[in-house]
């Protein structure tokens, strides 16, 4: 029978399309359940996600599904560009559903389900052991996992993949050896030189002020209302299903109002990516962005390299003390600046500043590695993260909340994510010197509120593309091979001039 194009692409279009409704469901499934969901509604949201899981399946591995790949595999070179990225990354992603055996994947599904409700009762209540048997079964069903995908590659390069295609350990290794050499001997010369936090910054900031700001935030970076909505949440998110719908998520303490501030410009920075996709990758499998890596060097470009910014740093503290006059009337913009860019060790990633954050990412890369190649039990993973934040940072947690307790992400599966946070910082330092090459007037603008050419260099280098191209070639396209000096350079710059060293 001869290939008939046009209805061949259009059944793929109807599976991707029926793809995309059932990950639409789990998404909402996901976000009801980590913001306002009941506390005991874990079971019957669990239970859904496992049917919703075996009909995605289904559709997978279907005969009918696997047939047609087959047939657009042959004619390839008939199709357009975006119909044979299609074919690639359905035939990757299907592929490795099906070679997990269908029981398996729904009940995979119920448990990290169950395992992130866990997660958040374990994290407030301090109580690892609550949450250690969920973690037990994640870990050995990725192991498992990798190895049915891959039984030819080491189980932690299999994740890696998953996330971020082609990186592996070898790769992650050198990038963390590069960043540990240039910038730690930085991280050492500011311990001689460090003073107190700024008074402001542990003033009392009344959440529904913080509320206020939170959304003038979003609208600063030119984030549309109608688009995309703000919730709170335990650990700051972002879910998008198309460039139409897209949920982010913040938390606010009235003593750390910064924690909100930043949280909202990095979840904004993954919300304006997944709004700035072209409409035609909506309900594909190419939508909502080229790989984990490449997403957060979006987030982390608008969190750090903008809005730790010293032309931003001023607009921003105007913007906060027309909602804190009191708390910020005696803040003078130069220590705003300092203390947004305040770099000293912590024990939280997510309130980590830009100098030392890739070493709490290592932290989790170095315990990943040892979870899966079964070197680390679970019980003695506090311990190992306690130990090498001494190691790394000369700091110790004094409970697991504020230590193997405080991410989200193994409660989600979400084992070979972390290494994306330190290069996707990389990847938009990268970015950053092609962009100030090419946009005049950038800072001037960025200083004046304006984040528009930001936005619009971002949009037509990166966002608009989503998936269309993998992650290295996409970067290859816009700032050339990766090279992890143009982000230690950046740090050993922006450092050296913060504190006079």
């Amino acid at each position: 029978m001869a290939f008939e194009k046009n209805e061949t692409v259009r059944k793929l279009k109807e599976i991707e399309a029926k793809r995309s409704a059932l990950a639409h469901a789990s998404g909402l499934l996901y976000c009801d359940g980590v913001t306002v969901a009941p506390e005991d509604s874990t079971e019957g949201r669990a239970r859904t996600t496992g049917i919703l899981s075996a009909m995605e399946y289904e559709l997978a591995a279907s005969p009918e599904t696997q047939k047609l790949l087959d047939e657009l595999e042959e004619h390839l070179d008939e199709l357009d560009e975006q119909e044979r990225r299609e074919v690639k990354v359905l035939r990757r992603e299907t592929s490795k559903i099906t070679k997990i055996p269908a029981e398996e994947y729904m009940q995979y599904s119920m448990l990290v389900s169950e395992a992130s409700d866990v997660w958040i009762r374990a994290k407030n209540r301090n109580d690892y052991e609550m949450f250690a048997p969920y973690l037990e079964k994640i870990i050995a069903a990725n192991r498992r996992m990798a190895q049915l995908w891959n039984p030819d590659d080491e189980p932690y390069n299999v994740l890696l993949d998953s996330f971020e295609e082609g990186l592996t350990m070898t790769a992650c290794d050198e990038f963390f050896r590069t960043v540990r050499r240039e910038i730690v001997p930085v991280i050492d010369k500011i311990k001689n030189v460090q003073t107190p936090h700024e008074p402001f910054a542990l003033r009392n900031y009344p959440i529904e002020g913080q509320e206020k700001l939170a959304l003038r935030l979003m609208e600063l970076e030119g984030i549309d209302p109608r688009r995309c909505v703000l919730g709170t949440t335990e650990h700051p998110f972002t879910s998008g299903f198309n460039n139409h719908d897209v949920r982010i998520t913040t938390h606010y303490h009235e003593n750390a109002f910064l924690s909100s501030v930043y949280s909202v410009l990095h979840e904004g920075g993954h919300a304006i990516y997944e709004m700035g996709g072209d409409d035609r990758f909506n309900y594909t499998c190419l939508y909502g962005g080229a790989s984990m890596s490449i997403h957060e060097s979006q987030s982390r470009f608008y969190e750090n390299i903008i809005g730790r910014s010293r032309p931003f740093s001023d607009r921003l503290l105007q913007e906060c003390r027309v909602l804190f006059p009191e708390q910020l009337s005696d803040v003078t913009e130069e220590a705003f600046y300092r203390e947004i860019n305040r770099a000293e060790p912590s024990l939280i990633r997510t309130e980590a500043d830009e100098l030392t954050y890739s070493l709490h990412v290592m932290v989790r890369y170095e315990i990943e590695k040892r979870m899966i190649d079964g070197t680390l039990p679970v019980a003695k993973i506090p311990e190992v993260w306690n130990d090498l934040y001494e190691e790394y940072l000369g700091i110790r947690p004094e409970n697991d909340r504020t230590g193997c307790l405080q991410d989200s992400h193994w409660s989600g599966g979400m084992l070979g994510y972390f290494p994306s946070y330190a290069l996707g910082s990389a990847y938009g330092a990268q970015m950053l010197a092609r962009m100030e090459q090419q946009v005049d007037g950038l800072w001037q603008a960025v200083a004046e509120g304006n984040l528009t050419p930001v936005t619009s260099w971002l949009h037509e280098h990166i966002h608009q593309y989503s998936a269309l191209y993998p992650p290295m070639e996409l970067l290859n396209r816009v700032c050339g091979r990766f090279d992890p000096s143009y982000y230690t350079d950046y740090l050993k710059t922006k450092y050296t001039s913060l504190y006079h060293l």
